[in-house]
């Protein structure tokens, strides 16, 4: 899966990524940017110790002392005074996510980067990461016991894999000691102490602080969806208003109506390839059940074979009738692209899709200003309607075990992953993280570099997200689904098959874990799926 990763992100980089992010960069304008400055702008407002300076809105971001980055910068302040600081902390970060921290944002502000070293006076080194490797370096570092960095950022899903190695600490300690509000009802996580657990723990115990907001967003053409002409061709032939679909049996149907490839239009193009596609298989397993269909019992039995399983994987195959003829072979630098010609009705993609596409400086996208945002499609069960996305990717940042200097590593994610210089860093349009605390999604800066439209319904989306499976074997038994649900899109297996032989794979690897140790981690995840149920209109 990774190396399918590494392809696709290298090959958007090479092929036009870079462009998109930079056109992006110097396309958005905040409106609110004007040469003349509030004196706020330009200094601290009474009562804050430090934050940015030197643009209107600045004020939003600056910090008192009593406030998870007062904390942050104060501790780390005080031990350099020590002695107890290293004079720089080496950070891993992806190559495509260098730039929020080190590009100042927006206009006349200091950059991330330049801000923490100013205010405490250690430095921080940035080694890039191919995009698609973290992992790879992570592990890398660990088992030749390198010591490379002091942080490793990498994909959420991996804290179970790297906490069993014993590769990154355990950061309850620091958690309690410096106190980062993950959970305040305001600014923290959507979801709460549900999604703390979702994005930052594993056996409940912390080993990681969120830096990415990957949650699996639907957009669609609103030029599309809001044509007369189209809305009374849909109603003819299917008997209800076109509109975004709620059900799976309305996506089915929409799809169908807008697949005209003999048009260069394919009704819906959320992604079917190995190493990205069964994210999508995921939305319709989980709402099968409610409030979730989860994918292991609490006894630890896979629950993939099952009449759910086969179900959502005979409509996952059914489906790619909408899709291109080469959606098999597509990452999303090919979903992207073919979006940003007007190539498809629907997709589901990164919640960062508006942002690049739906951008005046981006010239190159011919659907500027007709994109829109919704909620995942879902069932209807028991009187209600059952939406699930999922998360996938997602960059977290661990302190490594090798560090010798944890507390400060620590103290410096706290900082980043904070409400208020993590909306900032968020909005800055240089880079791939995203969006996902409360703060974020009401923060006038990154409403303007998403889209506001976008930003309301991916809050929303947050809080009907669940996690892909985040325990000691993650890798193997995500490619074991990945390689049979591709069997059964190639016709090599029927969907019965594929889930038969998922769930002998998945038996074989909980033997090999040990099925005391995944039961435990099973039971805790289970902790962080979603439980909102919305009513049938």
């Amino acid at each position: 899966m990774s190396q399918l990763i590494r392809m696709s992100r290298r090959r958007l980089l090479a092929s036009g990524g870079k462009a998109a992010v930079f056109v992006a960069a110097t396309g958005i304008a905040p409106q609110f940017i004007r040469p003349g400055r509030a004196f706020a702008a330009d200094a601290l407002a009474p009562g804050m110790i430090g934050g940015p300076t030197g643009f209107d809105g600045a004020e939003r971001y600056q910090y008192g002392p009593d406030t998870p980055e007062g904390r942050a910068v104060e501790a780390a302040k005080a031990l350099k005074a020590a002695g107890k600081a290293p004079a720089k902390i080496v950070l891993g970060l992806s190559d495509g996510s260098i730039g929020q921290l080190t590009k100042p944002f927006p206009a006349g502000a200091p950059s991330i980067k330049d801000l923490w070293e100013k205010e405490t006076g250690i430095q921080i080194e940035i080694v890039g990461l191919p995009n698609g490797q973290e992992f790879t370096k992570t592990m890398q570092d660990i088992s030749t016991k390198g010591g490379a960095y002091d942080i490793y950022s990498t994909e959420w899903n991996r804290l179970g894999d790297l906490a069993e190695t014993g590769g990154i600490a355990k950061l309850d300690d620091f958690v309690a000691k410096h106190k980062p509000e993950w959970d305040d009802p305001k600014q923290g996580y959507v979801n709460g102490a549900k999604g703390v657990s979702l994005l930052n723990q594993y056996r409940g115990s912390t080993y990681g602080v969120s830096l990415d907001g990957d949650f699996q967003t639907w957009v669609y053409r609103t030029d599309l969806f809001g044509d007369a002409a189209e809305q009374k061709a849909f109603k003819d032939k299917y008997g209800y208003d076109l509109a975004p679909p709620k059900t799976w049996k309305q996506h089915s149907d929409v799809a169908a109506f807008f697949q005209r490839p003999d048009k260069g239009l394919f009704g819906s193009t959320d992604l079917r390839n190995q190493g990205w596609g069964y994210t999508n298989w995921y939305q319709r397993y989980v709402s099968t059940a409610s409030p979730n269909q989860f994918l292991f019992g609490d006894d630890g039995k896979p629950l993939i074979n099952s009449e759910q399983g086969i179900a959502a994987s005979k409509e996952y195959v059914e489906s790619l009738a909408h899709h291109s003829p080469d959606a098999i072979s597509w990452g999303w630098p090919e979903q992207y692209g073919n979006f940003a010609k007007g190539g498809a009705a629907m997709t589901c993609a990164f919640s960062n899709l508006p942002k690049f596409l739906d951008n005046a400086g981006n010239k190159d996208s011919a659907v500027t200003g007709k994109i829109g945002s919704m909620l995942p499609p879902g069932r209807e069960i028991d009187g209600k309607l059952i939406s699930r996305s999922v998360l996938w990717f997602s960059l977290t940042g661990m302190v490594s075990s090798q560090s010798k200097n944890p507390e400060a590593a620590y103290l410096l994610l706290q900082w980043l992953g904070s409400a208020r210089i993590y909306a900032w860093m968020s909005a800055n349009p240089g880079g791939y993280l995203d969006p996902f605390r409360l703060s974020d999604f009401s923060d006038p800066l990154v409403r303007q570099t998403y889209h506001a439209y976008h930003m309301d319904v991916v809050r929303e989306t947050v809080a009907r997200t669940v996690p892909t499976i985040n325990y000691p074997g993650a890798t193997a038994f995500h490619n074991a689904l990945d390689e049979n649900l591709v069997a059964s899109l190639t016709k090599a297996k029927t969907p019965e098959q594929a889930m038969a032989d998922t769930e002998r794979e998945w038996k074989k690897i909980a033997r090999r874990i040990g099925e005391d140790k995944l039961l435990e981690a099973i039971k805790t995840n289970k902790e962080a799926w979603p439980t909102v149920l919305d009513p049938i209109s």
